[in-house]
């Protein structure tokens, strides 16, 4: 039951904090009509992130108490939101 509940945990995550950082991005992506075609990679960017999020600082404050919790280290996470602020910012860039 643990499990089932923090995998309803992380898709509501994903969602909100997800949808409202989307929200956030579409309003500076709409400002310019090129770079709608490119959007889906800052998309690709905040999920990057929110799950170097999660798997840092979330996972341990859920239900799920198992094996495999572990952080990223600190050359994974850095590689991960460097790429990320990329995606996102490419859109804007490959005008």
């Amino acid at each position: 039951m643990k499990v089932l509940l923090e995998l309803l945990r992380i898709i509501l995550i994903l969602a909100i904090l997800g949808g409202v950082a989307w929200v956030i991005l579409d309003q500076l992506y709409s400002k310019n009509e090129v770079v709608q075609e490119n959007r889906w990679l800052g998309a690709v960017g905040i999920y990057a992130l929110l799950f170097v999020f999660y798997r840092n600082k979330l996972q341990f404050s859920g239900w799920y108490k198992g094996k495999g919790r572990e952080k990223l280290s600190k050359k994974i996470s850095l590689t991960v939101i460097a790429v990320s602020i990329l995606m996102i910012a490419s859109p804007i860039l490959l005008r």
